[in-house]
């Protein structure tokens, strides 16, 4: 059934498109299954994209369908599009969870409450659709997607992207273009083409009643490209002498664009005032009859203006009136003058809510205006207070078009960018700062603009110039602004933190002595991140004695904070400088917590980055599979937001603690692909961590050494002491030892100043290496006993092994056993297959045979039933972790039944158990 009822007329024949009716089918049958499908079609106008939908509903009876189609003057009204989609089951939201409520309320101007990440909007509408599909399947079709409000097109993206076992479709058609920004790149797509000759020539047949000649047939296929649309109007419209090959053909043959002239000079035969209804029904949305009938009112038209253009076959009549193609409508448009637009923007105003009427004022205004500037301005701000930021950027350059005065135009036109960074769409960005740049006034502005540029080339993860580029706009603004100047070299001293020894036009080390001596600490919140990356400067640039003390300060601070945000890839930055103290407690306690702040507001981005960080705290603490499932979920994010998957260079350190070489020296390459083509010199860092730790697990203690060393000598660049243990290691065994003496020099000045029990654990364990006598003992005793405090296992394993190895040689078997059964099946049960060999072999020495653990494969779950399954384990219900997974309920489920399955269990209270026996082998 069709809720807009409207009637429409039968569409053409169905000719050809077989591969395209596939998969119009196996979409229908995944839904009728239970499941989900989503496909996208593109192509040129009149190619056939509607006539496969108007296919699909026909072939859909048995679902329900609803249709939603792109308007070309609601593209700058955020979240318009979705509007009119949802408007017929926003009785439902009181059944949905109240942040997902508020998030639809909000951008739907239903509250006043303050606006929510787009992917919690998106998480609303994918569970107040799939609830819907739940009480009868679902089919959506979605006409002139080129025309979607950039925020609708995201979010509806995003539903594509997390549907799975919520027995909804989405069925999208768009011309090519439609995916301009990317929105809908991540799903399913097929390009149509013309018809095939014979397929073309069929279908022609098909719309003539009287006699075709064949020439005229192959003239006409050839000369439309086999256009569907094209065809069957030449058909309608070409005399029967034409068609019969007795007159000429007219050149050139309507197609494409001229397809859209004839649509043009069509309407344009039509009455004056039915030419004035045409152009109003094409500037407001088909499904809003109300704001239509109210305009056309004050333009003194009725409904019996649309005859006419019924008869021409412009408008289908039913219970409504439509255009017979998308086409015609942009056509109708694409045609009408300004004067006629003018007239049809005035009645709009006249007649519009007020964050509507702004815009139809500016397009009756003859030249700049600016007291319309100033309402178009205060609109921007309400479409902000929704969320509809990308509503806000076109408002807003449209202020600045009709600002009469030269600096608040650039400002207006600097703000639009702002918007378009805010609202994901950093194309637009660069051109309106090129607009703003020649009447830029003073060095705010100027620094404006350039903090614009620096955060484009960061969202393309592109720092190498950033820096130089911010302290060159701190230089202009000298002492006028110490916030804004704090702010541009905070963001300098994350890029070029990112950016490393790649960054051109300046150093670190410059760029961090700028930021810690700019820094005066105020009075800030808790959550602020100013002390960490003040913190962090100071350490870069004045040493570890004089930044460990700031960095401890800092870190406990956000400890404390009741709530944190998560600030341009904070999380990142917490890592490092909790790396730098080896403070895993701190890691794992900030991060959680952002983890769970990014998860309450829908953030995304964050929360992918912030797993990210989070892995490796799992991998320290040899929670492999928790790791494993924290990459997994980041990527599913990553690619849920639209973004290419951050990609397995991320799992470089787990790669390298399971002994999985091909995936390393892939992931490695790929970071030193980045460093060079990008700039992102700190992937050096990461590499070379991960390649030390694989080499150091098979014995290979020169190439461990090697992939050290870079970083080592590159010491203001963070994120190189969480090595030095390696290093020291790597340096006796290769019977290099003014290297192990280097690590160990620095050990000994930094490990004292964190103070963390990781720390210590390993200056004990490097002491006790540099150490030739018995006093050894002692050592490692005090490195177990200290790695035994903290969520630090495989490290605790590891310093077990080399105790295990020394009280060997020895010949102290027995006590050498027990730390080497205990490396042993710590490394066993996580999967790190080089240290577990190696741990393996020694007890081997010992005379003991390890006993290699096997687990039963029927049990394997796939990494996401895993993830879920802890989640059950842990006491949430299927409604809480559909929420905290971005998913719908009917996916959970889905997910547990397999789980149940696969281990073949009957209760939740079991799952807890079962993972256990599974993870140990039993």
């Amino acid at each position: 059934m069709v809720w807009s009822g409207v009637h429409r007329a039968a569409g053409p024949p169905m000719v050809g498109r077989y591969a395209e009716r596939e998969a119009i089918a196996t979409l229908l049958e995944s839904v009728r299954d239970g499941f989900s499908g989503v496909l996208v079609l593109t192509g040129d106008a009149g190619v056939g994209k509607s006539r496969l939908l108007e296919y699909a509903a026909e072939s859909a009876q048995d679902l329900t369908v609803v249709r939603l189609v792109g308007v070309e003057a609601e593209t700058r009204l955020a979240y318009g599009a979705l509007h009119r989609l949802l408007r017929p089951y926003l009785g439902r939201l009181s059944a949905l969870p109240q942040r997902q409520r508020d998030a639809l309320e909000a951008v739907f101007g239903l509250t006043d409450a303050s606006p929510s990440d787009l992917h919690l909007v998106g998480l609303a509408a994918l569970t107040l659709l799939s609830d819907v599909a739940a009480a009868a399947p679902m089919l959506c079709l979605v006409d002139d997607a080129q025309w979607l409000d950039r925020e609708s097109a995201e979010t509806l993206a995003f539903v594509g992207r997390r549907l799975y076992a919520d027995c909804l479709g989405l069925l999208f058609a768009g011309r090519d273009g439609t995916g301009e920004h990317d929105v809908f790149g991540a799903l399913t797509a097929l390009r149509l083409e013309g018809l095939p000759d014979v397929e073309a020539r069929a279908l022609l047949t098909a719309g003539v009643t009287g006699h075709l000649d064949q020439a005229v047939a192959e003239r006409l296929v050839t000369g439309t490209g086999g256009n569907p649309l094209a065809l069957l109007e030449l058909a309608v419209n070409l005399g029967s002498e034409q068609l019969a090959g007795v007159t000429p053909l007219p050149e050139p043959l309507p197609v494409n664009r001229l397809l859209e002239e004839h649509f043009r000079q069509t309407a344009a035969l039509l009455p004056p005032d039915t030419q004035t209804l045409l152009l109003l029904m094409a500037t407001t949305p088909t499904d809003d009859q109300a704001a239509l009938w109210r305009a056309a009112g004050a333009l003194g038209l009725s409904i019996r203006s649309a005859t006419p253009a019924v008869a021409a076959g412009i408008l289908n009549r039913g219970m409504t009136v439509e255009f017979r193609h998308p086409l015609i409508r942009s056509a109708v448009h694409s045609a009408a003058s300004a004067e006629e637009r003018s007239g049809v923007q005035a009645a709009l105003a006249a007649t519009s809510a007020p964050e509507r009427q702004a815009w139809h004022l500016s397009e009756v205004a003859h030249g700049p205006d600016d007291s319309v500037a100033a309402e178009l301005e205060a609109a921007s701000e309400r479409a902000q207070a929704r969320g509809g930021y990308s509503e806000q950027a076109l408002v807003l350059t449209r202020a600045a078009e009709m600002t009469t005065h030269p600096g608040k135009r650039a400002e207006r036109y600097l703000d639009a960018a702002a918007a378009h960074l805010t609202s994901g769409n950093p194309a637009a960005v660069q051109a309106l700062v090129e607009l703003a740049t020649p009447d830029l006034a003073g060095p705010a502005a100027r620094a404006h603009a350039t903090r614009l540029r620096a955060s484009v080339e960061m969202f393309y993860a592109r720092p190498r110039k950033v820096p130089a580029m911010l302290l060159d706009a701190v230089a202009d603004l000298g002492s006028t602004d110490p916030m804004a100047s704090w702010d541009l070299l905070r963001e300098a001293t994350y890029a070029a933190i990112v950016g490393g020894r790649m960054i051109t036009g300046t150093t670190l080390r410059e760029v961090a002595k700028a930021t810690a001596d700019a820094w005066r600490e105020p009075a800030l919140p808790a959550w602020s991140p100013d002390p960490l990356m003040a913190a962090l400067a100071r350490s870069v640039a004045y040493g570890y004695a004089a930044g460990a003390p700031a960095l401890t300060a800092a870190l406990a601070r956000l400890r404390s904070a009741d709530e944190l945000r998560e600030q341009s890839a904070f999380s990142v930055m917490v890592g490092l400088a909790a790396d730098e103290l080896w403070d895993i407690e701190a890691k794992r306690e900030i991060v959680g917590k952002l983890v769970t702040a990014d998860r309450s507001r829908g953030a995304l981005y964050g929360l992918s980055l912030a797993l990210l960080v989070l892995a490796t705290a799992e991998i320290w603490d040899g929670r492999f599979a928790a790791a494993e499932s924290c990459y997994i979920e980041a990527n599913d994010y990553m690619t849920a937001t639209g973004f290419v998957g951050s990609g397995d260079f991320n799992k470089a350190l787990l790669y390298a603690w399971t002994g999985r070489e091909t995936e390393l020296r892939a992931a490695v390459a790929t970071m030193g692909a980045m460093a060079e083509t990008l700039g992102i010199g700190s992937t050096y860092r990461w590499a070379g961590q991960a390649v030390s730790i694989f080499e150091i697990g098979r014995g290979r203690y020169r190439e461990a050494l090697d992939a050290l060393l870079p970083g080592f000598a590159d010491s203001s660049v963070v994120l190189g002491d969480i090595n030095l243990a390696g290093m020291v290691e790597a340096g006796l065994r290769s019977g290099d030892r003014k290297a192990a003496a280097m690590a160990m020099e620095r050990m000994e000045e930094c490990a004292p100043l964190a103070g963390t029990p990781w720390a210590l654990g390993l200056l004990a364990r490097c002491r006790a290496l540099m150490t030739d006598d018995d006093g050894a003992e002692g050592l490692y005793q005090e490195s177990i006993a200290q790695l035994g405090k903290v969520p630090v296992a495989v490290e605790l394993a590891w310093s077990r092994l080399l105790f295990g190895e020394w009280l060997r040689r020895r010949r102290r078997r027995a006590e050498s056993r027990v730390q080497l059964r205990a490396a042993y099946e710590s490394f066993e049960s996580w999967g790190a297959a080089l240290f577990a060999e190696r741990a393996r072999v020694e007890l081997l020495a010992t005379g003991e045979t390890a006993r290699k653990r096997t687990v039963d494969t029927q049990f394997d779950l796939t990494p996401q039933e895993r993830h879920v399954a802890t989640l059950a384990a842990s006491g949430l219900t299927n409604a809480e972790i559909a929420t905290q997974l971005f998913v719908t309920t009917s996916t959970i489920e889905f997910h547990l039944s397999r789980v149940f399955r696969k281990l073949a269990i009957t209760s939740r209270k079991q799952i807890g158990r079962r993972l256990s026996e599974t993870d140990s082998g039993d």
